[in-house]
């Protein structure tokens, strides 16, 4: 087994070894599937030309044949996509003590892990992105490029969220939502990551401020972020719970077995009324369990992708 250099180790983030293993997970789970066809790969080779970039050189091959050739992309792209993360309080849940293997992330924490693999999946297409972090103002919003330098600038963005402390931050989505939108000058694919939960008084304005991207020609997926077990099923036990509001602090005591079915009809109300909306103004809505793995994240950004070109 050969040796790895600890330089190459230190070369990456955690984020980025994260992504890379899975991506390629993903991408040999989709060699194996019926969607195997995708553009993740180099389709073939060509001689290097002298004075050409030396970046899709295959160095593997020129270490077995001693010739130059670069890799052939089954697609030149040049698509845009823009990542938007709610980094809301209410993102913090469920609350996670400690970290053990099969432990579930909160929703803030999968988002960023799904972002690091989408970027991982972005530089293999070579399609330019950026990030944009919202809560009840808009925290960061990067450029869209395709660069190495500016992979691991996003991922020392998404490592300093992940790592830093949590302070209240309420959502006001509709704002923030609609400023992003303004700021996206040219047409792009915008990655929503959030639960949804607009704690402003303005809840009902939030799809209309998701329609002002589609209104701008922009093609969106929105990941609705969530618990299945304890949000959607309300799979709690049989005993008394406090409940908090994360973001305004309001507390109530109850036990989940007085309220469990109508709260679960009231949850499913409100997720089909989100998919029914989202439908009517042509934007992807994907439920995302942050129990479930990545690939739920991963394939339907594939899909789309696909469909735009």
């Amino acid at each position: 087994m050969p040796l790895i250099d600890p330089k190459q180790i230190h070369a990456y983030s955690h984020l980025e070894l994260f992504a890379k293993q899975v991506v390629e997970g993903f991408i040999t789970g989709l060699h194996k599937s019926p969607f195997h066809g995708f553009s993740v790969e180099f389709a073939e080779h060509r001689l290097y030309n002298t004075g050409e970039s030396t970046r899709h050189l295959d160095w593997k091959l020129y270490a077995k044949t001693d010739k130059l050739f670069v890799k052939r992309y089954e697609e030149e792209t040049n698509l845009r996509c823009r990542i938007v993360l709610d980094i809301s309080t209410s993102m913090d849940f469920p609350e996670v003590l400690e970290k053990e293997e099969g432990h579930s992330n909160n929703k803030l924490q999968f988002s960023i892990y799904a972002a690091a693999a989408l970027i991982e999946l972005l530089k293999k297409q070579r399609d330019a992105y950026g990030l944009s972090f919202f809560s009840d103002d808009i925290d960061l919003h990067t450029e869209a490029k395709s660069n190495p330098i500016h992979q691991r600038l996003m991922y020392n963005y998404l490592e300093e969220l992940l790592n830093r402390e949590r302070t209240i931050k309420k959502t006001s989505a509709v704002d923030a939502l609609h400023q992003i939108s303004d700021m996206i000058h040219r047409r792009s694919l915008v990655i929503i990551f959030s639960d949804m939960m607009d704690n402003s008084e303005r809840g009902e304005e939030l799809l209309s401020a998701l329609q002002h991207l589609r209104h701008n020609k922009h093609e969106v997926i929105l990941f609705h972020v969530v618990d299945q077990r304890t949000e959607l099923d309300f799979d709690l036990e049989n005993r008394p719970y406090r409940f908090i509001d994360l973001e305004s602090g309001q507390e109530v005591k109850l036990n989940p077995t007085e309220v469990r079915e109508e709260y679960k009809k009231a949850a499913k109300k409100r997720e089909t009324e989100l998919r029914l909306k989202c439908g009517q103004y042509g934007i992807e809505f994907v439920t995302a369990d942050v129990a479930k793995n990545y690939h739920q994240i991963l394939l339907p950004f594939l899909l789309k992708r696909k469909k735009l070109y």
